[in-house]
């Protein structure tokens, strides 16, 4: 039976591969082992009905069997109204496209014990409670729980609880009731917590609100000044070059250097002294 249950987790692994989240398999009693003769309903919860999810199983009878097969097919569940041991394996959800499903294992068993643990994953901080049951006796009877072969302790009340677990508590657990036998083993998965990050929320107290307000101000003043310097530059340039260019044009104080007028010199001066006294020496002659 330990082979059996070893040769599940090893095809278990092989389908995680290619699991996906958009169905999920729940069954009914919630545990992973039972009687023979029991009844159990599997069902596949869809969160894409479109996608046309079948349950499908591996066990010693048949590789990805459908439920018509060996059940009760009822909308999205299937039901085995009368197991056997043959009904021991791997169950999961698959889409027309070969997406699955997350993969529960059950086991059948003709004996008189059984464990009852979670058939699905256990989240880290959480607490386990594992039972020994019998088949016709009283369950409350004193059991001894192992996990990977090896003693944990005896519990006289037939149940034993795990506190907060740990990745350390995953493994592969059964237990023993002296009067009547030993349950099959059973894998129990622990899963990590799922990581979220939260930003801290700034705290705002007068003195950061006022300092912000008064950034915010100051920047608002400094978009002010930028704009209007964008719209007022084009104006300020023209009015300096016009100022610039009215100074430098000459005007009547400032005549060109051939058009000045300088006073003679004497040499100039004796000979125009010279020109009038011919002239009226000639006049006197006629």
């Amino acid at each position: 039976m330990e082979e059996t249950s070893l040769l599940s987790l090893l095809f278990v692994s092989s389908l995680l591969i290619c699991s996906t989240n958009q169905a999920r398999l729940t069954v009914s009693p919630s545990r992973s082992q039972f009687f023979r003769g029991d009844s159990v309903s599997l069902s596949c919860e869809e969160d894409d009905s479109s996608a046309g999810w079948r349950l499908r199983r591996n066990t010693t009878r048949g590789n990805r069997t459908e439920c018509v097969e060996w059940g009760e097919p009822a909308g999205s569940s299937c039901i085995i109204s009368y197991t056997f041991t043959w009904d021991s394996g791997v169950y999961w959800c698959e889409s027309r496209e070969g997406a699955t499903s997350n993969i529960i294992s059950i086991t059948v068993t003709g004996g008189s014990v059984i464990l009852q643990s979670p058939v699905l994953p256990v989240m880290e901080g959480h607490d386990v409670t594992l039972h020994c049951k019998t088949k016709t006796t009283p369950s409350n009877l004193p059991a001894a729980f192992y996990k990977d072969g090896s003693l944990i302790r005896t519990e006289p009340t037939g149940h034993m609880t795990i506190h907060h677990v740990t990745k350390s508590d995953e493994g592969l657990y059964k237990c023993n009731i002296s009067s009547d036998g030993e349950s099959p083993p059973s894998w129990i998965t622990v899963t990590g917590k799922p990581t979220t990050t939260n930003l801290p929320t700034p705290t705002v107290t007068p003195t950061s609100a006022s300092a912000r307000d008064g950034v915010l101000w100051s920047l608002h003043l400094m978009f002010i000044l930028v704009r209007y310097l964008v719209v007022l530059c084009p104006y300020f340039i023209s009015t300096v070059l016009m100022v610039s260019l009215y100074r430098h044009r000459p005007t009547g104080n400032h005549l060109p250097v051939s058009m000045v007028m300088t006073p003679p010199t004497q040499a100039e001066q004796g000979l125009d002294d010279d020109y009038d006294d011919d002239d009226v020496t000639t006049e006197h002659h006629f």
